[in-house]
């Protein structure tokens, strides 16, 4: 099968299977099967492409790209991807750049990632801040897994951990975090269902992990409808200078304030 007609199939039957955009989806198939980028792509569509079954019978299925390919993207990153954790979001990139931003200045900072998953966050502050000092907790023993060998691969030494929020009473410079704040899974897309829950789901984190925070910064990702009231928990709890990030999408995304 030639690139062409991989592509003109994984498009259709994820078109078929709703997938939200299917020629993208289609694109990055191929081109990981080929080794080469979605632009590159386009150079020779008629070379001969193998292995286009399993992955997109994988994404018919609605697991998530970032499973089917075993990596994803995550700002200069390329990390290892698979259901131990949460896939990397843009809407997490917008948290990391707040983050970053909160740092300027700020020589050999000490950071605390709470729920670090594959390690995204932690791992690019370290990548983009050689300087800091950067612990990352989880829960989950599955998680720190895929944290450590994305911190192995990518040669990024960084502080890995099985601990929760009560981590970051210890005393941070900044401490930043991605908590579960889905409500409820019902009527949720397909692909979250592959995700694990215990990431996902959850209510109040940000508030309990402000109200237990020592850190002179605090930088939190919200789910949409939560910004107001998790700001106003930030203002009580004395945090200054309390401020709303919206994500690409025009969300209210994320929430920070100093000490």
């Amino acid at each position: 099968m030639t690139a062409r007609e991989a592509l003109a199939e994984a498009e259709r039957r994820l078109a078929d299977a709703g997938v939200d955009a299917p020629r993208v989806d289609a694109e990055l198939i191929v081109a990981h099967l080929l080794g080469v980028t979605r632009t590159q792509l386009y150079a020779d569509l008629s070379r001969d492409v193998n292995g286009l079954e399993p992955l997109v019978r994988r994404r018919e299925l609605r697991e998530p790209l970032a499973y089917v390919l075993g990596e994803w993207g995550f700002r200069r990153l390329t990390l290892r991807t698979d259901a131990r954790a949460l896939v990397p979001r843009p809407e997490t990139e917008i948290v990391f750049e707040r983050a970053l931003a909160l740092l300027e200045g700020a020589s050999a900072p000490r950071v605390l990632d709470v729920g670090v998953g594959s390690g995204a966050i932690a791992l690019a502050l370290k990548d983009e801040r050689p300087d800091a000092q950067v612990t990352g907790v989880d829960e989950s023993q599955a998680a720190l897994g895929l944290a450590r060998e994305n911190a192995e691969r990518l040669h990024l030494e960084v502080e890995l951990r099985l601990a929760g929020l009560e981590s970051a009473s210890e005393g941070w410079d900044l401490v930043v975090s991605n908590p579960p704040y889905v409500r409820s899974l019902d009527g949720a897309q397909p692909e979250l269902r592959f995700e694990p829950e215990i990431a996902l789901v959850g209510t109040g984190l940000q508030e309990r992990l402000a109200e237990r925070a020592r850190t002179r910064a605090l930088v939190l990702e919200v789910g949409d409808g939560q910004a107001e009231e998790v700001a106003t928990a930030l203002e009580a709890l004395g945090y200054r200078d309390v401020r709303v990030t919206r994500d690409l999408a025009g969300i209210d995304r994320v929430v920070e304030g100093v000490r």
